[in-house]
């Protein structure tokens, strides 16, 4: 295919080229169904100067809901005015089409449909209604776009079309008849694809599914440790209620565990991965999957942590607005009073939570700029070397200001006996211990030794390959040895 511009693959496929100039806007489209999925296509094609002919069972009284542009009529007085008919009902009611098998020979059939479920059927509705109708070309397409998105324009929804089918022509017609739609259409291959097709629209965020049950792990293990140092020590000990912390105090800090914890487990997949290259010293070497799937999770996982620390901050702001701060406020001057003292300053304390709150909001800043730098309408606008500088190094920067931030909420308290309830650290020291792992190993990774020996590696260098080399000889002939690489 010829002309047009290389559309971006997806799922390893590679994108269908078409003219953008070819003549397929002005020709007649059919379109059998008259729900909202047909309507809002309908409302497309005309938009987009195809003529549209729509079929119906009861073409008078469905007339009203289409464009005037559009023709409504029988469905068997539409499939003889067009050779490409988008077929938008549900399986169940393609066996009511069957009426119509000599008038559709030869024509282009475009499934739109989607099940319930994932899997479904033994197979996939295109084939189904490929079984049906085998004088037609089928073709499995527009089902993972929305009405939505066909009523407001590709601008504001997803922009890509997948298509599939096992006749190269009619994929073409159909890429075109997208192209000028303003959609990008993409090859998925033959009509085998079609299960994968139908099955994508189904699945609930499914790149998001392993970090938000890391994200939840995470959250219920600092939980229920924050729940018996805060609440159940007290109780039993001292028999103090304190079970009012649980809604804001224990989950507010239990929130910046895991946003930390999260953001370290960014970073911690690309020191693996540098390590594993340093072993085996080659580039080429297949990461384990576990570490591949860790290493495309990254982006997800990062947002998790922004989300986190972004209610960490919301939940501090409102600590001040409890009733029962209020009263531990109106206690403490009750007992100054009584006291007599006429000034509890500290100044330690007072430096602390300076420094605290101060990186905190820098660390907050810079994570709300990986986050915002993720987004794929920001991510575009930058090159390569934009978005890895922000990522990579700002996103390094970003650790190591919240291992600041953590280090001084701790201060010296990791030294005191009294915050060791039930024989259990604070919760701070245990979130230190993966971020100063990724940390330390950056450090070491940062010798000129190792940094050197590691960018020779991802510049193609292997050890232990040979290298034909030739020398000239004395008699002036040309003699070949070899040696290795890392000699």
């Amino acid at each position: 295919m010829s002309g047009g511009d290389m559309a971006k693959p997806l799922l390893g496929h590679r994108s269908v080229e078409g003219d953008p100039t070819a003549p397929t806007a002005g020709r007649t489209i059919g379109v059998l169904g008259s729900g909202d999925f047909a309507r809002s296509l309908a409302i497309r094609l005309v938009c987009s100067g195809f003529k549209v002919v729509v079929g119906s069972r009861n073409p008078k009284r469905k007339a009203g809901l289409f464009p005037s542009a559009a023709e409504v009529t029988f469905q068997a007085e539409a499939v003889k005015k067009t050779d490409v008919i988008f077929v938008a009902v549900f399986r169940e009611h393609y066996s009511t089409l069957c009426d119509l098998a000599d008038v559709l020979v030869g024509k282009i059939l475009v499934d739109v449909s989607n099940n319930t479920e994932i899997n479904h059927h033994k197979e996939s509705n295109a084939e189904y209604l490929a079984s049906l109708f085998p004088a037609c070309t089928v073709v499995k397409g527009f089902n993972v776009v929305s009405a939505w998105t066909l009523q407001s324009g590709a601008r504001d929804g997803n922009k890509q079309v997948l298509i599939c089918s096992n006749n190269q022509e009619a994929k073409r017609t159909i890429a075109e008849i997208a192209q000028v739609m303003g959609f990008t259409p993409v090859d998925m291959g033959c009509m085998s694809s079609a299960c994968e097709i139908e099955n994508i629209p189904l699945r609930l965020l499914p790149a998001w599914k392993i970090p938000i049950f890391l994200s939840l792990g995470l959250f219920l293990c600092f939980f229920t440790y924050n729940l018996v140092r805060q609440v159940i020590h007290p109780y039993i000990r001292e028999q103090k209620n304190k079970f009012y912390k649980i809604p804001i105090e224990v989950v507010n800090t239990t929130l910046p565990c895991v946003a930390y914890v999260m953001l370290s487990l960014v970073y911690l997949p690309g020191v693996l991965a540098a390590c594993l290259q340093l072993y085996y010293g080659t580039k080429y070497r297949r990461f384990p999957d576990w570490l591949d799937q860790w290493l495309q999770h990254r982006k997800q996982i990062g947002l998790l942590s922004f989300f986190c620390a972004a209610l960490h901050a919301v939940y501090s702001l409102c600590l001040p607005m409890r009733r029962s701060h209020r009263y531990q406020l109106i206690e403490t001057a009750v007992k100054q009073a009584v006291e007599k003292k006429m000034n509890i300053w500290v100044e330690e304390e007072v430096w602390r939570m300076e420094i605290y709150i101060s990186v905190g909001i820098i660390a907050l800043g810079l994570l709300s700029l990986l986050a915002i730098t993720s987004l794929p309408s920001i991510a575009n606008s930058l090159n390569w070397r934009e978005f890895s500088f922000i990522q990579s190094t700002l996103g390094f920067v970003a650790l190591l200001i919240s291992t600041l931030h953590t280090l001084t909420y701790g201060w010296s308290r990791a030294f005191d006996e009294n915050q060791y309830k039930f024989y259990l650290p604070p919760t701070y020291t245990l979130t230190l211990l993966v971020p100063c792992t990724v940390i330390l190993a950056k450090v070491v990774f940062s010798l000129p030794c190792i940094h050197h020996r590691l960018m020779r590696i991802r510049r193609g260098w292997e050890k232990g390959r040979y290298v034909k080399f030739v020398l000239p000889s004395a008699t002036g002939e040309y003699s070949s040895g070899e040696t290795s690489s890392h000699v």
